[in-house]
């Protein structure tokens, strides 16, 4: 008989970003911890979200999404990316990317049935597997290279070795949350090697797709070959165009495996804000030289956060994307990152995010931490010159 969901998820409880954010609220402490910018949007996508709510659209839009937002995200993907996606049958808007992963999850996995997923990982995977009654396959990503220009990679043997006769599924996270690592091309191509030959599934999560730095390119693992008839692909509005608040993301892949997830979407959040998926069309079609613009301002934050740190006493990785950076605590003298985060808030006035609450094998990130960089410089500066203060201590 079947584990009941309850059961399933007892090992889950608040998340550590949760925590975080309610330790960082107690204490007036800088929250580095979630990601999430404390500035706006650009100005056109607010007002027109706004004339549209005005306007009265505040009824349900189409199950699907609204066919602006569908046709805009399709012709998006085929500019940037040369995938052409029908948009009436291959894109599906959900609320946020988190919905659109959990449906994908929940309608391809059969209780049972293995995921091989990249640790540390979003802390959203691990438990709509287990909804699923899947079991999590982790492959580690460790970091490779200098001192300040580490990034994780995987070994491509311990890749294969995860494969089963039970495997369903990797889910690829690029540009990933949290350690910063755009997958390579070589990377991807052992990924789709392995789908390929042996008929498996490709989720991919690629919020961060926009926010890549130093010329690093973003490769979607369907277009590599054989890679677009088995890959889901999921990506959304919010960390694009900094609204991380209107959880307005969408599903992009074959019209099969997109019908899955609308049949399992329609009885969870069955559809999205219609007002903000008209607003997203637009700025689609609009705005994406503000969308460079962004990029451009988070590199420079990611590196004005990662000189601070080091002068702290942290070692840095260097991210190509997203919105965090890595710090090794072994410099400074601690070794447990819960321990440390947990104590930050009070001892610094900082919040960060203890690493190893991403990992399945927890001893792999116990001396990490991540920082959140899409911040004010001078919000950035003074959580730095609160850090520093451990050093000196």
């Amino acid at each position: 008989m079947d584990e009941p969901l309850v059961t399933r998820l007892r090992d889950f409880g608040e998340t550590i970003f949760a925590e975080m954010t309610r330790l960082a609220t107690e204490t007036d402490a800088i929250n580095l911890g979630q990601g999430f910018p404390d500035t706006d949007g650009p100005a056109s996508l607010l007002h027109d979200a706004a004339q549209h709510i005005l306007g009265g659209v505040n009824q349900y839009p189409p199950g699907p999404g609204r066919p602006e937002l569908r046709a805009a995200v399709a012709a998006a993907r085929a500019e940037s990316h040369g995938l052409d996606y029908d948009p009436a049958t291959e894109v599906y808007v959900t609320v946020g990317a988190t919905a659109g992963i959990a449906a994908a999850v929940l309608g391809l996995v059969e209780p049972g049935d293995e995921v091989i997923v990249f640790e540390p990982m979003y802390d959203s995977y691990p438990a709509v597997i287990a909804m699923a009654g899947g079991v999590r396959r982790p492959v580690t990503l460790r970091p490779t290279g200098q001192a300040g220009a580490a990034r994780f990679t995987f070994d491509p043997q311990e890749l294969r070795a995860a494969v089963g006769p039970r495997t369903r599924m990797i889910l690829v996270n690029s540009p990933h949350n949290p350690t910063g690592t755009v997958f390579s091309p070589e990377e991807l191509a052992v990924i789709a090697e392995v789908c390929r030959e042996h008929d498996l599934l490709a989720l991919t999560d690629e919020v961060y797709e926009h926010l890549t730095f130093d010329g690093v390119a973003h490769v979607p693992l369907a277009t590599l070959p054989g890679m677009r008839e088995r890959t889901v692909a999921v990506s959304s509005v919010g960390k694009t165009f900094s609204v991380t608040g209107w959880k307005t993301g969408w599903v992009m892949g074959p019209a099969p495996l997109v019908r899955v997830v609308s049949t399992v979407n329609q009885f969870l959040t069955f559809t999205a804000n219609g007002a903000l998926q008209l607003a997203v069309a637009e700025a689609l079609r609009s705005e994406m030289a503000w969308v460079a613009a962004q990029r451009d301002a988070l590199q420079a934050k990611r590196d004005r956060l990662s000189e601070g740190l080091r002068a702290a006493g942290f070692e840095v990785m260097r991210p190509q994307g997203t919105y965090f950076v890595m710090a090794d605590i072994r410099p400074l003298g601690f070794t447990d990152g819960i321990e440390l985060a947990r104590t930050l808030p009070r001892a610094a006035g900082v919040a960060a995010v203890p690493a190893q609450v991403f990992y399945d094998r927890a001893e792999e990130g116990r001396h990490l931490v991540r920082f959140a960089f899409c911040k004010r410089d001078e919000v950035l500066d003074e959580a730095v010159t609160r850090l520093s203060r451990l050093s000196k201590g």
